[in-house]
């Protein structure tokens, strides 16, 4: 039996929250590791929580090939093992994208809205991907003034989030899964084509399980769950990887595993 090829990774070139993000060998690759770390509060507040890394690889797999396959650009590249994924790097943009297809969490704040209220067309904003300033609001002078995306590429930007988020409602929705929000972000390749990066998970999307009622916490699979205090973060995201299989997709394998 042929032993299974390494892929020896070089320097770390960041570390987040939920996610480091290592050099290769190949220049055209990183490699990232999906953390076992929930966190909350922006980071204030974390725990350790065996597998959730291996859940949210195999989430974002399936979900970055799905967006493939309808042609929609990502940094995915194949899977390396047990919550390790290869990516194609990418000068990221300082924006959160987020798409809101129904009222929830910071919104309840900021509008005059109800709790799961539908939101039509999905409300879209854009935030300051800065944690020492708590990642802010931008309005249009704001953004203007940051002069991180000209104006064509903030419409091309837009269009894609919006293009993401209607591809995932309409699949997850087949799953009895709703998408409630979600947060994007997306970086420029090295021809300046915009793609789409970082994870797509329960980490940064709010899913309501439909086969539950409206007023049951078993409804929230997704960090809510975390920063709610509810408890069974793990399982509820085995139920959502385990929905996910029913898509069919088969995320593309490198065939190695790291070397670390």
């Amino acid at each position: 039996m042929m032993d299974t090829p390494t892929l020896a990774l070089g320097p770390l070139l960041h570390e987040g929250k939920a996610k480091r993000l290592y050099a290769t060998a190949d220049p055209r690759l990183c490699a990232v590791e999906f953390k076992d770390t929930a966190t909350a509060s922006n980071g204030r507040h974390q725990v350790r929580l065996p597998g959730k890394g291996k859940l949210n690889c195999q989430i974002s797999s399936h979900l970055f090939t799905l967006l493939e396959q309808a042609g929609l650009p990502t940094h995915f590249r194949g899977l390396l093992g047990d919550g390790w994924m290869l990516v194609q790097p990418l000068r990221m943009i300082p924006l959160e994208v987020v798409l809101r297809n129904r009222a929830a969490g910071s919104l309840l704040r900021q509008l005059p809205t109800v709790p799961g209220q539908p939101l039509e067309p999905p409300l879209l904003d854009l935030y300051f991907k800065d944690d020492a300033l708590g990642d802010p609001f931008l309005s249009e002078a704001r953004l203007d003034r940051l002069n991180v995306v000209t104006s064509q590429e903030r419409i091309q930007l837009e269009t894609m989030a919006r293009q993401v988020n209607s591809a995932l409602h309409q699949a997850l929705g087949r799953l009895d899964l709703d998408l409630v929000d979600l947060k994007l972000e997306f970086g420029r390749d090295g021809s300046g084509r915009l793609q789409l990066a970082d994870e797509l998970s329960p980490d940064n999307c709010r899913l309501w399980d439909q086969r539950q009622s409206p007023d049951s916490p078993g409804r929230i699979l997704d960090k809510d769950r975390f920063r709610q205090g509810l408890g069974g973060l793990v399982d509820a995201y085995k139920e959502v990887s385990q929905r996910i299989q029913a898509l069919g997709l088969k995320p593309q394998h490198h065939g190695s595993r790291v070397r670390l």
